[in-house]
């Protein structure tokens, strides 16, 4: 018998997501000239449903009453907050769990199964872009910035080309092994990675350092261990002094390194630090605008919702959805911004 998948789409729902899903488990079928696995398409009320690149897609009906699926996978990826508030959604998932049905959750579809309450005490692949909100709002699953985990009927996944890897990891378990290192050929994609893995594409990986040799090396490392103590220190901001004194280095010279490696300073990069995590919280939380301010070092709102404005071109208080047309946090995009002349990014602890 064909094992039988759901896939239920959210609003926004990202087309490369269903693709990589559905497209695994058609290979697999092609590859073994046989129906090894069945699938449908749902949304919560049966009608079709718009991706976050405007594609509308077409489902093949709504949440069944009855227990019809061994797997389902929830896919999701823009407002999220919104999606996880939908009780049919959330009943229906609680109740295929008492069914004993295996349950995933794709980039933010992870969120809705924690709303669902089906991921307390799990420890969760997260995307590292959505992973403070997903902390904040979910303090009884354990969110990581990995690439999937499956875990006693549980399955989440960061997104992305993690989807692939998580997608054939699951037939291996469900003993397709060999179909599912074949469809890995096919599909050009090397060596399967595990879950574990942390996502490469992290910020506090993608650092934005030149590399000019040996010496350009030394103030690389400087400079990392200097992010690493700003994003430790983010709700009581340390000053420049206090920063290049644990670092080992003077406060000079750690801003040359800052200029020369970055291209810009070490003010300016704890700003950037501190405004990505309020981003965050700001799209991804309902924690109130005082609360995330205060969180992320800001003493005074005013300044806070003046220094926010200046990057996102609006208040805080009116960036609060995680949607295709909200406010976007860039690195360079942001960096350029906060070196605007604005005499509220000068103070050495930017409150």
């Amino acid at each position: 018998m064909p094992r039988k998948v759901a896939f239920l789409l959210c609003p926004d729902f990202s087309n490369l997501g269903l693709a990589l899903v559905v497209e695994t488990l058609f290979v697999g079928n092609w590859l073994a000239q046989q129906q090894v696995f069945e699938w449908a398409i749902l949304s919560a009320d049966g009608a079709p449903v718009r991706a976050s690149n405007n594609m509308q897609v077409p489902v093949d009906g709504s949440l069944p009453a009855e227990n019809t699926f061994q797997t389902i996978f929830v896919l999701a990826s823009f407002n999220p907050k919104q999606h996880a508030k939908d009780q049919r959604v959330t009943n229906w998932l609680r109740r295929m769990a008492r069914f004993g049905v295996e349950i995933g959750g794709i980039e933010t579809g992870s969120e809705i199964l924690a709303a669902a309450g089906l991921l307390d005490d799990y420890e969760v692949a997260a995307h590292w872009d959505n992973l403070e909100g997903f902390q904040e709002r979910y303090p009884n699953t354990k969110a990581k910035p990995i690439l999937y985990k499956i875990d006693r009927g549980r399955l989440t996944c960061a997104g992305a080309t993690a989807i692939l890897d998580m997608m054939l990891q699951w037939m291996s378990l469900h003993g397709e092994a060999d179909l599912a290192e074949e469809i890995g050929q096919h599909m050009l994609m090397g060596r399967q990675r595990s879950g574990a893995q942390e996502q490469g594409s992290s910020e506090a990986r993608d650092d934005g350092l030149r590399s000019d040799g040996n010496k350009a090396e030394s103030g690389g490392q400087a400079i990392r261990r200097a992010v690493a103590i700003m994003r430790d220190a983010i709700e009581e901001p340390l000053s420049c002094g206090e920063i290049a004194a644990m670092v080992g280095l003077s406060q000079r010279q750690l801003q040359r390194h800052f200029q020369h490696h970055l291209g810009t300073t070490l003010t300016r990069e704890y700003t950037r630090i501190r405004l990505a995590k309020a981003h965050q919280l700001l799209q991804q939380t309902d924690l109130p605008v005082t609360e995330v301010a205060m969180g992320c070092g800001f003493t005074s709102l005013e300044n806070f919702s003046r220094v926010y404005r200046s990057v996102f071109g609006c208040s805080p208080s009116a960036d609060r959805r995680q949607t295709t047309n909200a406010p976007v946090f860039r690195r360079k995009g942001v960096t350029n911004l906060a070196g605007k002349s604005q005499p509220s990014l000068q103070s050495p602890t930017l409150r």
